[in-house]
């Protein structure tokens, strides 16, 4: 298959292409187009003459043409997934739940959109106004073009979280996907482009480095939304003149206290630390636990990750390839330098191709980089500490500050730790996940910037208007 550029709802060939390998067995998928700068201008240029329409199209029709977008998306589920399946090397059953999620999302984002309306507030709250004297009009109002950037992790469902609110606010988008998952995102902006107005919504793919700065800093950005790396995050805001959300990653940690329910506190962190091979923002990438019950802890994990499935995507294998041979080269630098620093390697610790098999290491202490960075792999490295005090300690020393998970049967301490931990969201005797997606889901310190829960999404993508009357 090869896609196409979607630019005023025409589709455009381009001279140059790039190929998608399949992670597991480095076979071609399809080719991917590489947009000009020229293609660029032309998309922005488009979303920009849309917007002047869309903008005041009515609140209804805009939310109706999303509901038909949710519509024809489940109907082409099974496409899509096969195609994620392929290019991600994502277990088939998640790709079939990504989408259906992507679909469930645009209509809760029209249903949301309609309970936000504008307020009037009387000025004779404040001293020195008289009753009516003055009274104003609050309303909402798009941004204008919003740049959307989605990670290859989820092609579908983390594009959708930028669409459908920009859309729904009235904002017309340029949609750029990550090159791997770009041939699926691709078959779903075919969908929006096939219901909404020409130039409302538009699909840019190419190389980041040749016009991956040029969209960051046109000149018809009004917003830009973003979720991947911190690295690239922190270059977006260096280079964006307009609002940027910024959802990045994360070193999300499972604290583990002596009084926890062992055996459930062990079944969660095994679904959290390997589902998808961890290559995932909200993945359990650490484990801090109070010496006393480490071993019981670490006893109860090995059981269930002796049990995780190792192979292939299409046969809903719990771990598959990793996105990419650099991807595998780096975890397993991790793995090796923990290692040689005196980590114990009760599992895993080896790959065949992209695949890294499932890792767990014990007694990490600080030395090691695996305590600190995030590997978007399958390893899980346990952090033995003496106490509760040193535990939060432990969880909080990291420049990332995503979520958390508390295990005990205290509520006292599971809410003395979730309200002193640093992070956006903290989950109590739970894995970290992202979602309910009427949930809030915020970052804080280098993972992130505003906030994605369904709400906050389309409250980011809107300006406050005020009208005053004056009687």
């Amino acid at each position: 298959m090869y896609t196409k550029l979607i630019i005023n709802n025409e589709e455009i060939e381009t001279s140059q292409y790039s190929s998608s390998l399949n992670p597991m067995d480095g076979s071609v998928v399809g080719n991917v187009s590489i947009a000009t700068i020229e293609n660029v201008d032309n998309a922005f240029s488009s979303a920009k003459q849309a917007f002047k329409t869309w903008k005041n199209t009515s609140a209804h029709e805009r939310m109706y043409k999303l509901e038909l977008v949710a519509g024809a998306l489940l109907q082409k589920k099974n496409e899509i997934a096969a195609l994620l399946c392929s290019e991600i090397s994502k277990p088939m059953k998640d790709c079939i739940k990504e989408v259906e999620r992507s679909a469930e999302y645009i209509l809760f984002t029209a249903h949301t959109y309609r309970t936000i309306e504008g307020r009037l507030v009387d000025g004779d709250r404040m001293p020195g106004i008289n009753h009516l004297q003055k009274t104003a009009i609050v309303t909402y109002e798009p941004l204008g073009v919003v740049l959307a950037i989605s990670p290859f992790n989820y092609p579908i469902n983390l594009a959708v979280t930028k669409i459908a609110p920009a859309l729904a606010t009235g904002n017309t988008v340029v949609f750029k996907p990550a090159s791997a998952g770009a041939i699926s995102a691709y078959l779903m902006m075919k969908i929006f482009s096939e219901i909404m107005p020409a130039g409302v919504v538009n699909f840019i793919t190419g190389k980041s480095s040749e016009i991956g700065d040029y969209m960051l800093s046109h000149k018809e950005v009004d917003m830009i939304a973003f979720t991947g790396s911190t690295q690239i995050g922190r270059h977006i805001q260096e280079l964006a003149k307009c609002p940027v959300y910024l959802e990045l990653g994360g070193k999300d940690a499972a604290l583990v206290l002596a009084d926890a329910d062992v055996a459930k506190a062990a079944n969660e962190i095994v679904k959290g630390g390997f589902s998808y091979s961890a290559q995932r923002c909200t993945a359990v990438k650490r484990v801090v636990v109070e010496d006393s019950v480490a071993d019981e802890l670490i006893g109860n994990i090995l059981t269930r990750v002796f049990q995780l499935k190792v192979g292939k995507a299409e046969e809903d294998a719990d771990i598959t390839a990793l996105i990419d041979l650099k991807s595998m080269g780096y975890v397993m630098e991790l793995i090796n330098d923990a290692k040689n620093k005196g980590a114990e390697l009760l599992c895993g610790g080896y790959s065949e191709g992209s695949v890294v098999y499932p890792t767990v290491l014990d007694h990490v202490t600080k030395e090691m980089r695996i305590y600190s960075e995030e590997p978007f792999g399958p390893v899980l490295p346990i952090i033995r500490v003496q106490n509760m005090e040193e535990a939060l300690s432990t969880v909080n020393d990291s420049k990332y500050g995503l979520q958390s998970d508390v295990f005990t049967q205290d509520i006292n301490k599971a809410m003395y730790l979730a309200n002193n931990i640093e992070a956006g969201t903290v989950q109590i005797n739970a894995k970290s996940d992202r979602g309910p997606d009427n949930f809030p889901f915020p970052g804080i310190k280098d993972s992130g910037m505003g906030n994605a829960g369904l709400k906050d999404a389309l409250l980011s993508m809107m300006k406050t208007k005020v009208i005053v009357i004056n009687l």
